[in-house]
């Protein structure tokens, strides 16, 4: 396939994914289904070669990231019956001495996004946000705008979340690089665009708190009350236990990556990095941290599980097994099921472009210019995200496209999937579904979620985006 034809192919694809995402309202992982079959056929493979393709890749990529998302959906389970969330939002209420209020959800939603799938830590945050705003007599714009932010930021650069942790094993980038300097770049992202809104937010219009969260909730008289701010739950874990199972997996993926360069392959000391580091080990570590916190509350805990309802039915004489490993379990399936096919599908299509030929032809057309190539990966992924909604199928579609051009462009492959993390914040708006979770959960309309969530997530991609340009030309990232 030429060159041209293949632009003209990708742009066929991007229209029949925004067609049937936005016009017959079908489900990502059947859109990048029929999306992957028309580029198949479109290169040149038959129907049963195409579908052959398909199945391979959707299985190796599953296979990569499976279990990875499995675990992490478990630890959601727990850090919501312990109710580690709400002892996280009072951390940052008391570390900020009940100023800068909207902080605390932010942070805690920053954090919690890391390992946790990003719609999840939405329905976590809604209720405390709310009440937090309440309190302290603040208009919502405040602070879900910074809340979704924080989400956002982690969700598209810091693995072990699903759609950024596919693209890092897709252009085969070292996860624990990733997680580092997407901490990097995450972080100054938020304080930049935090410092440069809040002035303006704080003058735009009130948006009172959803009555259904804040029922029986009063004003908080004397804010400088640090107590009398707090979110109150009865039996909440100490903070720095109820950070830890969110924050341990990435500390040892990122320490056993950082030890692996610093010891000789092949020595006893690599071996020891190269484990402690493991992705799946390191998930397995944070359940076993959050199934600690059962401990002390274990009837809170078994209430909490016993009203989801989508796991096994538990009571207080049911083992700490049971509680964790089923009943967690159990309900995480249900959480992680579509966000493991979406996922794995979006690998499948990401594989049969890359199979084309006319990249390599592309990408030395690029490489012969003065174009420069971080640019690339992040234009791709920020129009992919704007004309198709989702930040994994946009992720993964332009990691597919780069896993051909990573070499040809010269481009480190960690540079390439934090440029795609930033570009999926780019066009974040009405086609994709967490925008529509958080404005019915935070109480915005259509209008009001295009002015807060869309410009501030768009301007958290782009500031993450250049501060990962300014690293990588200081050499800091390579």
């Amino acid at each position: 396939m030429s060159p041209l034809a293949f632009v003209f192919m990708l742009i066929a694809a991007i229209i029949i994914l925004t067609v049937l995402t936005l016009k017959f309202k079908m489900h990502p992982v059947m859109v990048l289904f029929i999306t992957a079959t028309f580029c198949g056929i479109a290169s040149g493979k038959s129907l049963v070669d195409t579908f052959s393709s398909i199945t391979s890749y959707f299985g190796s990529t599953l296979g990569s990231i499976g279990v990875m998302i499995i675990f992490g959906a478990v630890i959601a389970a727990g850090i919501s019956d312990t109710g580690a969330a709400t002892s996280m939002v009072n951390f940052f209420i008391r570390l900020f001495k009940g100023k800068r209020l909207e902080l605390a959800p932010a942070l805690t939603g920053f954090i919690m996004s890391i390992p946790v799938f990003g719609d999840i830590a939405i329905i976590l945050n809604a209720p405390i946000s709310a009440i937090l705003a309440k309190r302290k007599k603040m208009s919502m714009t405040q602070v879900a705008p910074f809340v979704n932010l924080g989400l956002t930021l982690t969700h598209g650069l810091v693995p072990p979340t699903p759609g950024i942790l596919a693209v890092s094993v897709l252009l085969g980038a070292d996860i624990g690089t990733v997680i580092l300097w997407g901490l990097v770049c995450s972080v100054i992202s938020f304080a930049v665009c935090y410092f440069v809104l809040t002035p303006i937010y704080s003058k735009c219009e009130y948006i009172e708190p959803l009555a259904s969260y804040t029922e029986g909730i009063e004003a908080v008289e004397d804010t400088s009350s640090v107590d009398a701010l707090l979110i109150k739950e009865e039996n909440t874990p100490k903070a720095a236990a109820s950070f830890l199972p969110l924050l341990l997996p990435a500390v040892m993926i990122a320490v056993g990556s950082i030890g692996k360069l610093l010891v000789s392959e092949g020595s006893g000391a690599y071996t020891f990095f190269n484990t402690f580091g493991n992705t799946v080990l390191a998930l397995f570590c944070g359940i076993i941290a959050v199934g600690m916190l059962i401990f002390g509350r274990k009837k809170k805990v078994v209430d909490k599980a016993n009203v989801d309802g989508n796991g096994c039915k538990v009571s207080e004489k049911s083992s700490w097994f049971e509680i964790v490993m089923n009943n967690w379990v159990g309900r995480a399936l249900n959480i992680a099921i579509s966000a493991l096919l979406i996922t794995a599908m979006g690998g499948a299509m990401g594989g049969i472009l890359r199979e084309n030929e006319a990249i390599q032809t592309i990408g030395n057309a690029i490489a012969a210019t003065n174009f420069p190539a971080i640019l690339v990966p992040f234009l791709l992924a920020a129009i992919l995200m704007t004309v198709c909604g989702s930040m994994t199928t946009a992720s993964m579609t332009a990691a597919g496209l780069m896993a051909a051009l990573v070499p040809v462009l010269g481009m480190s492959p960690v540079v390439a999937a934090l440029a795609i993390g930033a570009g999926s914040m780019v066009g974040w708006h009405v086609n994709n579904s967490g925008f529509w979770i958080f404005t019915s959960l935070y109480g915005f309309d259509t209008k009001q979620g295009l002015k807060y969530f869309t410009t501030t997530n768009s301007l958290g991609g782009i500031v993450a985006f250049a501060v990962l340009a300014v690293l990588t030309m200081v050499g800091l990232v390579a």
